[in-house]
């Protein structure tokens, strides 16, 4: 078989793949393809564990977070971007055929042989491929732009990440919070029922009347709603937290089982210089930077569309197998091969290219404007972070400080007490005193802990936890 026969052998079986094909898409194969399949089981969910930290949290939140996983598909979304035009300068090759069958008497005036007497058949397959040679910078800077438009999706996913990371954090010091908040609150009722026990022994033994009796079991019944409040808070802020790192379990068995939480709200003073934060916002912030790429992929999209005034050149080339005119045997079909050259040029189109070119010169001046106003509000944001770190660490220092005098004013009062020198109200408003004190400490440290976090955040710093992506 010689070098043309066999090309022609490929050639047709190459249509007939494609028929076989065309054949799939008829309803019976459609019908078949809609049975169903078995699809593999998804990865089940870990179990609950038995104690969580902040660094295992934020770990499973890089891989389960539900923002970051789709900040990760939408760089996916634009690797395949790029391919779609990285396309555009790769040679494309394509395989037509075509089958027809003309009636007689739509050939009765035609000059072939046996016109008129039968049926006239027609078929071809031809094999096109074409390069594109030239296209006025087209096709180089609208890959460009993708490129950037990519970079730009790495560095969205960067401050996704940031963002997502800051809320697991928040949400975990909450959880803290609230655990301690609670236990604040079982430490306040139980020293109360304490105090309640205390003024019924005195009055048993004639030392006090029943109305300090009376008063202790109101103090008693007033802080357990206090207490049913933190417990509800500490419930709620538990699934928070499941929701931020996105935890899903709906097994029964995991439906009440909680970990035990690792960690404590303490307070360590730090310090930060407001216009060392704010030039370490300017140059590290993945939102800025995602702004400035923003810009370079709009500036080569008005290249993309002046490319439009430029002609395109490309190099067309294919081998084709036709039916003779004169003969409806296929051992007598006709196949060659060609080659050529087209170009296109746009001498006039009704201002189309124009119109093409304001609309990617507007959209580069609205990339530069939002860079101005994102700026801008990563300054006030820094500035904010910043003056809210200041006041947290004034009100944990102030709130430590007062914890121990409520402390020492408690054991004052209940010495006093114990003398016959001081009420019982004097020892219930140390009690309610030293309680509020706690609370306020509490909150005070969970303050400054999350204005730490939201000011790093602020600044485009990583999580202490994560390498930088």
């Amino acid at each position: 078989m010689n070098t043309k026969s066999m090309f022609r052998h490929r050639l047709l079986r190459a249509a007939a793949i494609s028929a076989t094909a065309m054949l799939a898409a008829s309803p019976a194969h459609a019908a078949e393809a809609r049975r169903p399949v078995a699809v593999a089981p998804a990865a089940e969910t870990p179990d609950i564990p038995a104690t969580l930290d902040l660094q295992t949290a934020i770990t499973y939140a890089l891989d389960k977070s539900f923002a970051i996983r789709q900040a990760r598909e939408r760089i996916r979304e634009q690797e395949g971007l790029i391919v779609e035009i990285k396309s555009r300068a790769l040679p494309n090759a394509s395989l037509n055929s075509g089958y027809t069958v003309t009636d007689r008497e739509l050939g009765k005036d035609s000059q072939a042989p046996n016109a008129g007497t039968r049926d006239s058949e027609y078929w071809s397959i031809a094999l096109e491929v074409r390069q594109t040679l030239y296209s006025g910078g087209g096709v180089r800077n609208a890959l460009d732009a993708q490129k950037l438009a990519r970079e730009s999706a790495l560095l969205e996913l960067e401050g996704v990440i940031n963002t997502a990371l800051l809320d697991v954090r928040t949400r975990f010091y909450n959880v803290l919070f609230s655990r301690e908040q609670t236990k604040v609150q079982e430490e306040n009722v139980r020293l109360l029922r304490e105090q309640l026990q205390t003024a019924k022994n005195r009055f048993e033994a004639g030392a006090s009347s029943k109305f300090e009796v009376l008063r202790a079991e109101v103090a008693v019944a007033n802080a357990q709603p206090n207490l049913i409040r933190a417990r509800n808070g500490y419930r709620i802020a538990i699934d928070e937290l499941r929701q931020a790192i996105g935890y899903s379990n709906p097994r029964t068995e995991s439906v009440r089982k909680l970990p035990e939480f690792v960690g404590t709200l303490d307070f360590k003073p730090v310090s930060y210089d407001l216009q060392d934060v704010l030039s370490q916002a300017r140059a590290n912030r993945p939102e800025l930077k995602r702004l400035e790429k923003l810009e370079l992929a709009r500036e080569a999209g008005v290249k993309v569309a002046r490319s439009a005034y430029q002609p395109d050149l490309a190099v067309v080339g294919g081998y084709q197998l036709r039916k003779n005119n004169f003969s409806n045997r296929f051992n007598e079909s006709l196949d060659g091969w060609s080659i050529g050259l087209q170009s296109n040029w746009a001498i006039f189109d009704g201002r189309a290219t124009a119109g093409r070119v304001a609309q990617a010169r507007s959209q580069l001046n609205q990339a530069k404007l939002l860079t101005s106003e994102t700026t801008l509000a990563v300054e006030v944001e820094v500035r904010r972070a910043h003056s809210s770190l200041q006041e947290a660490a004034e009100l944990a220092e102030s709130a430590t400080k007062v914890v121990e005098q409520a402390e020492e004013a408690l054991r004052l009062a209940d010495a006093r007490y114990a003398a016959g020198t001081a009420t019982q109200l004097d020892v219930l408003e140390a009690r309610v005193s030293l309680t509020d004190s706690r609370n306020n400490q509490l909150q005070a440290n969970y303050s400054h802990n999350v204005a730490v976090a939201a000011l790093r955040k602020s600044i485009g710093a990583a999580d202490p936890f994560v390498i930088k992506p």
